[in-house]
């Protein structure tokens, strides 16, 4: 039989127990917190009456295990059971406490556990992650937002770009965009913001291009990226911008992306840059073969001025180095030629400079004839070696061999009367300085150090190099008494150059001048 409106509130006004609401969780949560708060309070008293004997009740306050309230807890929850059905049920994975199950004894507040062995202690309760309230999250400032989804105008990004802050760019997805942005890093003067942007536009409008290279590498096909529209673009654009042009030159060339600057120097009609950058790369070919092919295909390049001269050289250089190194090397090892006996030969001279490759034919083929490629009067006829140049490697390579009748032969020269003179397109100073790095002899040096014109400088170079008969003989032609008695003191004693001195001294028919 169903209780009428009035008698429900009644009995719910009277009783001890609550309507069931939606917030009972949270009530009852709020009563065991101050449950728990009032039995910590209970503990310090107990403590000092632990010895005393008390008696355990419940919430009602009768005795615990007595047959009353037994018959009262039995009730109360048949009433539960026949009120539930009344309310939908609602089933969580984490259990919620009931108001029926604050009717907990004290006994088993007391020893830490539930008496019905089915209820949660307090620490339980009050540890459930399920219960716990969290402060809601605060929205983070405006600011801060717009910093994460990179919602900056094009002026905001380049001031990032010269703070050093991160940025994304990929929001300026348009042509127009790209080239404002651009415009707005240059008159920044930022070198950094500058690159940064040029970077993104080389892989946005490049694309294309660099796909097609690769492609066309693969392919072992000629590959012109400047075909594209997207390079063709850029390129454009850069050509209007000289400043960003300058920096994309450079970015490009501390990359080492040959391939792309060399397109662009093309596209912008700088043909002499492009030829030139073309030709570096013979340093990347280590084969000498593979390498003179490339230099022969570079000479139909567009140089300017004399460098289509000296790639020509370099190719005819590297073309005759082979031809001798090929000879050379069979020769030394068959041990036909003694010079490669007496003096091994210490490295190749494949891709050697021109100087060098002059030297070493001084050194190893001095006496061949004209005609052939390691002759050194071929090697300077063929590169035009200046006069100067030529005498002072040969020099050099003729004294390093001792081969003092080579040396001495250098020298000479007839007039048309058949005389014989020493002559060099050198000066004698210089000539000097070569032979004694190489350790020549007293008596060549002595030679050639008469030959020099000047008195002083003449004197120098004796005393330096121990030459005492040019010493003496100088100042005798300058009939210069005092100095030659002061050298008296310099020479040995008892000596042939002391004996000498003694009688230019005694001679009566030498005018000195002091």
């Amino acid at each position: 039989m169903m209780k009428s409106k009035a008698d429900e509130e009644d009995y719910w006004n009277s009783s001890k127990y609550n309507a069931f609401t939606f917030d009972d969780a949270d009530d009852e949560l709020s009563a065991l917190k101050e449950t728990k708060k009032a039995v910590n309070s209970i503990g310090p008293l107990l403590a000092e009456d632990g010895e005393e004997d008390w008696e355990r009740v419940s919430w009602s306050g009768e005795p615990v295990g007595s047959i009353s309230w037994s018959v009262k807890e039995m009730a109360a929850s048949n009433q539960r059971a026949d009120r539930e059905p009344a309310f939908p049920k609602i089933s969580t994975e984490t259990p919620s406490l009931g108001k029926s199950q604050s009717g907990i004894s004290l006994s088993s507040l007391f020893k830490g556990k539930p008496k019905g062995g089915n209820l949660q202690t307090f620490n339980d309760v009050l540890g459930d992650p399920s219960l716990r309230l969290y402060t809601p999250e605060l929205r983070k400032p405006k600011s801060e937002y717009k910093d994460l989804v990179s919602d900056w105008s094009a002026e905001e990004t380049v001031q990032r770009l010269q703070q050093g802050k991160g940025v994304t760019l990929e929001k300026f997805r348009s042509l127009q965009d790209k080239l404002l942005l651009l415009d707005l890093a240059v008159a920044a003067h930022d070198g950094n913001a500058i690159t940064a942007v040029l970077i993104y536009l080389k892989r946005t409008l490049c694309k294309g291009a660099s796909l097609r290279w690769f492609c066309c590498r693969r392919l072992n096909v000629t590959f012109s990226p400047f075909g594209f529209f997207c390079s063709e673009v850029l390129f454009r654009e850069l050509e209007s911008r000289q400043t960003a042009l300058r920096h994309f030159i450079h970015y490009l060339t501390e990359n080492r992306e040959q391939r792309l600057l060399l397109e662009l120097l093309r596209a912008l009609g700088r043909t002499e840059e492009a030829a030139l950058l073309q030709y570096k790369d013979y340093k990347n070919i280590a084969d000498e073969n593979k390498r003179r092919d490339f230099l022969k295909s570079c000479l139909s390049l567009q140089f300017g001025g004399e460098d289509g001269n000296h790639v020509q050289d370099h190719y005819t250089l590297l073309e005759r180095q082979i031809i001798i190194e090929a000879a050379d090397r069979k020769a030394e090892r068959e041990g036909k030629l003694e010079v490669f006996q007496k003096f091994p030969r210490k490295a190749s001279i494949l891709n050697m400079p021109l100087i060098t490759t002059l030297y070493y034919c001084c050194f190893y083929h001095y006496n061949e004839p004209e005609g052939t490629f390691s002759s050194p009067l071929n090697v300077r006829q063929t590169f035009k070696i200046s006069e100067k140049q030529y005498f002072t490697t040969a020099l050099a390579a003729r004294a390093k061999l001792k081969n003092w009748t080579d040396v001495d032969a250098m020298f000479n020269s007839r007039n048309w009367l058949g005389f014989s003179k020493k002559k060099s397109p050198l000066s004698f100073q210089r000539v000097v300085d070569i032979l004694q790095k190489n350790s020549a002899p007293t008596r060549v040096l002595q030679e050639y150090v008469g030959l020099v014109s000047d008195a002083e400088l003449r004197i120098g170079l004796a005393q330096k190099h121990k030459c005492h008969d040019i010493v003496i003989n100088t100042y005798r032609d300058m009939k210069d008494r005092q100095q030659l008695a002061e050298y008296r003191k310099k020479v040995e004693r008892g000596s042939a150059e002391e004996r000498k001195i003694d009688e230019l001294l005694s001679n009566q028919q030498i005018r000195w001048k002091n």
